[in-house]
């Protein structure tokens, strides 16, 4: 009886389980990262060979031009300076960032915030809205702090609605904050026929295109849209203080401990409904102030297409990065390239959309994939012989 309780407990044993990892080595964890990367990119080049015949090397040069030029640097006025290429991926990657610097506090609490790209277009509402209406009246500095600190507001209030109904009625967050987004985009429709430009137009065209008021200015020459570094500023700035804040502050250690477990932060003297508004409210505002920088740092626009879908993007970049707002700035980087380069070999190539959205896809699978193996072991149950069991 004993050898046949033996014969079924071995054969009913699964073919593999899985464990938690207790903490994994920083410099293992990143040669999985970078193991997964190369198999994509042969998979990818796989991919390519298949579709075109042509040389994937030469294909993933395309991408690397499409992203940052035929030459990363050019001389102008007798100096050297970034190519206007290279400016705009910076320009797209720290609009990126921004956002996702945004959704590291609310996701760190464990507080799904899929409201972004609402959040990023009422901030970009705001501040629209100041320069149509302040523009030739305000100084520029008092424009520009009126500006932010509209699209920050604007941002919070937005943040902190899905915020009081969570704290107060355990609402799903996750469709209250997507239900947002809807919201922000009619309202966002609603300003854009109102502030048409020309009439008729359905748009409101390129707010104070003559005078330039309410553009962030160059850096390093006179004007603006030759050089972005304002926006890597800004942005650099908010990296550094929320990494500051979520790492070294009472506060963030609070987020981290509600994140963790409400029912620990509650025996811990946390007060869980203050924790979760205020961080939405933080939250809320940072991808707020990423509409102020879409509008016054980019586009000098307002529509329904400003954020553009990174609201969602930056999800991708958020967990990506473990909610680290440092390598959160590799991340967007990963991530503006790749769309970037997708759409160059798209172009270049008469690539069908799709199929250079499938490179994306794949090396995207295996990055994020790769952070299961990071988290998880697997252990292989390898089947014993029946004299084996018996013994």
């Amino acid at each position: 009886m004993k050898k046949n309780n033996q014969k079924t407990a071995a054969a009913k044993e699964p073919l593999f389980r899985l464990s938690r990892r207790a903490q994994m080595v920083w410099y293992k964890a990143w040669l999985i990262r970078a193991a997964a990367l190369l198999i994509a990119l042969v998979l990818s080049a796989l991919l390519i060979y298949a579709i075109t015949k042509m040389n994937p090397f030469k294909v993933y040069g395309t991408m690397l031009k499409g992203t940052f030029g035929d030459s990363l640097f050019v001389k102008k006025a007798g100096r050297l300076s970034l190519n206007r290429t290279a400016w705009t991926t910076l320009r797209d990657v720290m609009t990126l960032l921004c956002i996702s610097v945004g959704l590291a506090p609310a996701f760190k609490m464990r507080f799904w915030n899929c409201g972004a790209e609402g959040q990023v277009l009422v901030g970009g509402i705001a501040t629209a809205g100041i320069m149509i209406y302040f523009g030739g009246s305000l100084p520029t500095p008092l424009l520009f702090a009126c500006m932010a600190g509209a699209s920050l507001l604007a941002g919070a209030v937005w943040g902190l609605i899905p915020a009081l109904f969570k704290a107060k009625w355990n609402t799903n967050e996750t469709l209250f904050t997507l239900m947002m987004n809807y919201i922000a985009i009619q309202l966002t429709s609603y300003f854009v026929a109102m502030w048409e430009n020309p009439y008729g137009s359905n748009t409101v065209g390129v707010i104070n295109r003559d005078t330039k008021i309410g553009w962030l200015p160059n850096f390093f020459s006179a004007g603006a849209n030759n050089d972005f570094m304002w926006n890597i500023i800004i942005v650099s700035a908010l990296t550094i203080a929320m990494f500051v804040y979520l790492k070294k502050s009472k506060q963030g250690y609070e987020i981290a401990v509600v994140g963790e477990s409400e029912n620990t932060a509650k025996y811990a003297g946390i007060n869980v409904k203050k924790v979760i508004v205020r961080t939405m409210i933080l939250s809320g505002a940072v991808c707020g102030l990423a509409g102020f920088i879409a509008v016054s740092g980019s586009s000098h626009t307002i529509s329904t297409a400003t954020a553009g879908g990174r609201g969602f993007t930056a999800i991708i970049v958020a967990w990506l990065s473990k909610f680290n707002t440092f390598v959160m700035a590799f991340a967007s980087l990963l991530i503006v390239f790749l769309e970037t380069g997708a759409n160059e070999i798209a172009s270049q190539y008469h690539f069908n959309t799709y199929a250079s959205k499938m490179v994306e896809g794949i090396i995207l699978f295996f990055i994020i994939g790769c952070e299961f193996f990071i988290q998880y072991k697997v252990h292989l149950h390898i089947k014993r012989s029946t004299k084996e069991v018996a013994d």
